[in-house]
């Protein structure tokens, strides 16, 4: 005990680890010390049996399962299992934040904090899941995430009995049932029940305008005002109107022709009111729905015109009057026959703009697009994660459900996405 008493007082430090060469005045810290490299876990837990190297750490760590607090805040006699926890939260009070970024300069109240917005700028993501191998930069978001393959939703509404994978989804989806809008927009009344709403809305008063088109520089608030606008670069016009088949690059150009369509004054054939629009005449048609309605014989649906109710008599009759001429496939709307078609002759009419890719159908093309301006409008209810496609957010949902509706007929092993059945269908044919 002297020479401990002694070595503490000089400063001296005489016990070397043979290993790193570090020194320590006092042996059992040396002791200690050495089972950073041995891995030695002498203190174990008797309720989760987790090891600990140092007495400290177990008692600490006891105090998770037994609820005690012994560090209280003289400030708001609020409790603490740690002394270290403590410190931290007094910090909330004074407002100081010692622990400063070196990129940014921004300020926070602990150092692990400081760790986790570091790794905003260097991108290190360390811990990684043991089952897909994907990386993150937090444990919690590797927790969460590590739900998506067990299945487990611990949080639950007490209201309707749906769960989910963490608690700010089940905090959102109170809202649901409570109506609260806890996001206010500061320039007008607004109220949003997410903060994404608010952040949204706040750009019509900002003005800004962060989703620039490649082509023209043209800016947009929302990703989707700049998909529909990357359409009039396009040199085919997908947009088509139903009563004389003439096609426009943007649905707002076809709305102005539906609006200045007929120069003779349009008549309603039920009172013979005239009107100067199409539009203006299919409102007024509106006030007479008994009159002009052409209704199904197999359900209760009624159409406007004739036209559209044979085409909607097709969905229960099976008819397909449209027939490939190449391989004899046949289709119940001319519409899809044209697209099939392509499949023949190899024709792909909707080129992106911005990487001249070439697609056979609008609508593969405006699922495009989205990879040019980020946009997902295809969000999970259980999650956070939001897709570009609705098969996409399909494929997604099965990692909360557990469906797997792909069966290998060699061998019954199922999967939830095609990708992966085609990757192990090879298996089977090498």
């Amino acid at each position: 005990y002297r020479r401990c008493a002694a070595s503490t007082n000089t400063g001296s430090r005489p016990f070397k680890c043979s290993v790193c060469q570090k020194t320590f005045s006092q042996r059992s810290h040396l002791r200690v010390h050495l089972r950073t490299h041995t891995g030695q876990k002498p203190y174990e837990c008797t309720v989760c049996h987790t090891s600990f190297a140092q007495w400290g750490g177990l008692q600490k760590h006891q105090r998770t399962h037994n609820g005690e607090k012994p560090f209280e805040c003289p400030l708001c006699v609020k409790k603490f299992s740690r002394s270290c926890i403590l410190q931290q939260h007094v910090l909330s009070h004074t407002g100081e934040k010692p622990y400063e970024c070196t990129e940014c300069h921004k300020a926070f109240r602990s150092p692990g904090q400081l760790q986790r917005h570091l790794r905003t700028h260097t991108g290190e993501k360390p811990f990684e899941c043991t089952l897909c191998h994907k990386t993150f930069a937090r444990p919690g978001t590797l927790r969460v995430h590590l739900r998506t393959h067990t299945g487990e939703r611990p949080y639950a509404c007490d209201v309707c009995d749906k769960a989910f994978t963490t608690s700010s989804a089940l905090k959102a989806h109170l809202r649901i049932h409570t109506g609260e809008k806890p996001f206010e927009c500061s320039e007008c009344p607004m109220k949003f029940t997410c903060s994404n709403g608010l952040k949204r809305h706040m750009q019509t008063h900002t003005g800004v305008k962060p989703f620039e088109c490649s082509l023209c520089r043209r800016k947009y608030s929302r990703p989707y005002d700049l998909r529909l606008h990357l359409l009039s670069h396009l040199a085919t016009k997908p947009v088509v109107c139903a009563l004389c088949d003439k096609e426009f690059s943007s649905s707002s150009e076809l709305r102005s022709h539906v609006q200045g369509q007929g120069e003779e004054p349009l008549k309603c054939k039920v009172c013979q009111k005239k009107f100067a629009t199409l539009c203006q005449l299919f409102s007024h048609l509106r006030s007479h729905p008994e009159e002009i309605a052409y209704e199904c014989i197999f359900c209760d649906k009624k159409c406007s015109t004739s036209f559209a109710l044979k085409r909607h008599l097709r969905t229960h009759t099976g008819e397909k009057p449209f027939e490939c001429t190449v391989c004899h496939k046949q289709f119940s709307q001319p519409g899809n026959l044209r697209e099939h078609l392509r499949s023949h002759t190899g024709e792909k009419p909707y080129k992106c703009t911005v990487c001249h890719n070439e697609f056979a159908q609008s609508s593969q093309l405006y699922s495009h697009l989205r990879t040019h301006t980020g946009e997902k409008p295809y969000e999970c209810t259980e999650c956070d994660r939001k897709c570009s496609t609705s098969s996409a957010l399909r494929e997604h949902l099965r990692t909360h459900t557990g469906e797997k509706p792909y069966k290998c007929s060699v061998c019954d092993k199922k999967f939830s996405s095609s990708k992966g059945f085609h990757t192990h269908l090879r298996t089977h044919t090498r």
